[in-house]
């Protein structure tokens, strides 16, 4: 027990001392970034799968 809150002691000091945590509009870039790179991402499966399931249809109608 003791180890563990040792552990608990030395995550707090770590996470509020030693961690340089982002700025306000550095995390907003950063999220703006990720949710732009998801749509893209989302569309690009979308059309993947749409030219996939049309040429599966088309092969299998022959």
């Amino acid at each position: 027990m003791r180890k563990f809150i040792n552990y608990c002691k030395e995550s707090y000091v770590e996470l509020t001392k030693k961690v340089t945590w982002p700025t306000w509009n550095k995390l907003q870039s950063s999220a703006l970034l990720v949710m732009v790179t998801t749509v893209i991402l989302a569309l690009v499966l979308f059309v993947i799968d749409f030219v996939f399931e049309h040429l599966m249809t088309l092969i299998y109608t022959l």
